[in-house]
């Protein structure tokens, strides 16, 4: 089992920054990506940013040129470094790795950061 630690939420005013980490342990064979993903209420889960174990880095439009996802995903460590924040970003932000364990893929999830943005 997996388990993921979320870090660094808070509240800061617009046009502000914010550095989430998120710090995994537990085994698992591979890795085959960690992400980012936000919820509100009443509200699916969306990615917000995502890193695979070959480097590709995928970008919601939302946060595309104002966030940037830093990590070594090989370690189960991934941050999200948010710029020039807006309060349309207010959200509780979901870190999530993807790996395999016996051939099969698995998705864990940590408990999730509060960011909230003011005006």
């Amino acid at each position: 089992q997996v388990q993921l630690v979320e870090s660094g939420g808070g509240l800061v005013q617009s046009g502000g920054s914010l550095r989430l980490s998120c710090a995994g342990s537990g085994f698992i064979s591979s890795i085959n990506d960690m992400g980012w993903y936000r919820q509100g209420a009443e509200k699916q889960r969306e990615l917000v940013a995502s890193v695979t174990r070959g480097g590709s880095v995928e970008y919601a439009d939302s946060g595309r040129g104002r966030f940037i996802i830093p990590g070594d995903i090989r370690k189960k460590s991934v941050d999200l470094q948010m710029n020039d924040l807006k309060p349309k970003d207010t959200d509780i932000y979901y870190c999530n790795l993807v790996g395999e364990d016996r051939r099969r893929e698995k998705s864990f999830w940590g408990q999730g950061t509060q960011v909230t943005v003011s005006s």
